[in-house]
């Protein structure tokens, strides 16, 4: 006989995924529940991640053009910031982005509740009050109403502490503990910035990749640690802020994940720019020098060090999985990471995952499609569907924006993949002549047999809006034939994709 759940799904997250997937859930009918365990609601993008970097990373390069005016014949004079009023347009806009989102966790259509859970039983979470709060933050009532009865919980479960609810974030009392279940769980909480690999930073001090977007006043002098596409996008938006920035990264190159093409393209603008950028390190100590922070590192045998006002830590971010008692539910993990098959179930048939907690894309159009696959499993057994990354589309807003779809160089190589490769530089294109955008470049990659677009890359002008071309024509499988007989208007960005669709149409057989 089946057992009696007080929820057909349990979602754990309230971010991207998370939404996603109560959204879909509660569209199918499902009685559900989404706990939601962080200080702030909103998920990571919203938060900390893609909306506040971008809107910082804009305002970065509108001021960098306005200072090159004279290369249009402008005479923009000198051009100053107020960074308060940087981070207040940062800060407003962020807060409408999550005040939305708070708004769909919160419209009735299921069960909201701010609680940390863990799993105590394969279908049984164990829900405890946020450390920021005095006790429970309960969720709207399908009715719209935030009252619940002094001896439940927000999800209406008994407590072993008893409340009176004075409204919906202040309780008289303190309950401890409340248990809900649930016959499917989703799991999608996200991630955490990784532990430092240098003990030293800890008694040194850093700002993170969290803390770096909402800084009070900008440091006069900046170390980066990494090459990651968060790193850098952070290391220009300072130096173009006036900061002196070092970036010091492991690899051989920054953005590892690309092409060394496109990584080489970055570095050089980086350097032409100001930023003292390091590749091919590897980090020996940390320590302080007075008011200043120093990192030592070892480039080509040689031992150097960094010295600067503060260090920012951008190193990778981890699954956010600790604490959540997986084991107890029968959940495999690797290293933290929550291990799916490609219909996102996890080792416990009724358990699935999405999002950053399982990787192996941390991207949030990536995550809110493992969202939806994972509901539409558990709701559909019989007719399952599996992520399918073919389409996998990356963008890193520096500038140049790097943009890839599909399959890289490196990446076919790795695979062993037969491929064909051409590229058009955006210092030979019409448009980007114009705009005096003259960085980077395009390029195509094609099945050798067949001529089918196998994937494509952009660094350069609005490399992540030119890249959905390629996507598109991914999409409805075109051969670079196809591809290259399809008009573009003149003049303009996009049709610098044609130059390389013409010179792998010549060397494929129709």
């Amino acid at each position: 006989m089946p057992m009696k759940c007080d929820y057909d799904v349990a979602i754990l997250g309230g971010g991207s995924a998370g939404y996603a997937a109560a959204r879909t859930v509660a569209g199918a009918g499902l009685k559900t529940v989404v706990i939601e365990g962080g200080k702030e609601v909103g998920g990571l993008c919203i938060l900390r991640g893609c909306m506040p970097s971008k809107a910082l990373l804009y305002a970065a390069e509108v001021r960098h053009l306005a200072k090159h005016g004279a290369t249009w014949g402008l005479k923009p004079g000198k051009i100053g910031f107020d960074f308060k009023k940087v981070m207040a347009r940062k800060a407003a806009m962020i807060e409408d982005f999550a005040s939305y989102r708070r708004t769909q966790l919160e419209n009735g259509k299921f069960k909201f509740i701010r609680a940390n859970a863990r799993f105590v039983d394969e279908h049984t979470l164990e829900l405890s009050p946020l450390k920021s709060s005095a006790g429970w933050q309960p969720a709207v009532s399908p009715t719209g109403s935030r009252q619940f009865g002094s001896n439940e919980s927000a999800c209406g479960l008994p407590i072993r502490d008893t409340a009176d609810f004075q409204s919906a974030l202040q309780p008289k009392a303190g309950q401890r503990e409340a248990h809900c279940t649930a016959k499917h769980f989703v799991i999608a909480t996200g991630s955490v910035v990784s532990p430092p690999p240098l003990p030293a930073l800890e008694e040194v001090g850093y700002i993170t990749s969290d803390h770096a977007l909402s800084l009070k006043k900008l440091p006069k002098s900046l170390i980066v640690l990494g090459g990651g596409s968060i790193a850098c996008e952070l290391a220009q938006f300072f130096a173009r802020f006036d900061v002196k920035v070092t970036q010091i990264q492991r690899s051989s190159q920054v953005l590892k994940e690309f092409d060394e093409d496109a990584g080489a393209v970055v570095a050089t603008v980086f350097r032409r720019e100001g930023i003292k950028l390091f590749t091919g390190t590897k980090l020996l100590d940390a320590r302080r020098n007075g008011r200043s922070k120093v990192v030592e590192f070892e480039q080509n045998g040689k031992r150097l060090r960094a010295e600067a006002e503060e260090i920012l830590f951008a190193l990778g971010r981890m699954p956010n999985t600790a604490g959540l008692g997986l084991e107890k539910a029968g959940v495999k993990m690797d290293n933290g990471r929550i291990v799916t098959n490609a219909q996102m179930r996890t080792s416990a048939p009724h358990i699935y995952a999405a999002g950053d907690c399982t990787g192996p894309y941390e991207i949030v159009h990536i995550a809110i499609q493992q969202a939806e696959i994972a509901v539409h499993n558990l709701a559909n057994p019989r007719r399952p569907r599996t992520a399918d990354y073919r389409l996998l589309t990356s963008v890193v807003f520096t500038d140049p924006q790097v943009a890839t779809v599909g399959l890289t160089e490196k990446e076919a190589t790795a695979r062993k993949i037969s491929y064909l490769a051409a590229s058009y530089p955006f210092n030979d294109h019409g448009k980007s002549l114009i705009m005096e955008a003259l960085d980077g470049f395009v390029k195509l990659l094609a099945n050798p047999k067949t001529g089918e677009i196998l994937g494509g890359c952009s660094v350069g002008p609005f490399g992540g809006e030119l890249i959905h071309e390629i996507n598109v024509a991914m999409a409805k499988r075109m051969t670079v034939h196809e591809f290259s007989a399809t008009p573009h208007y003149h003049p303009t960005l996009a049709e610098i994709w044609t130059y390389p669709a013409e010179e792998l149409a010549e060397q494929v057989p129709v």
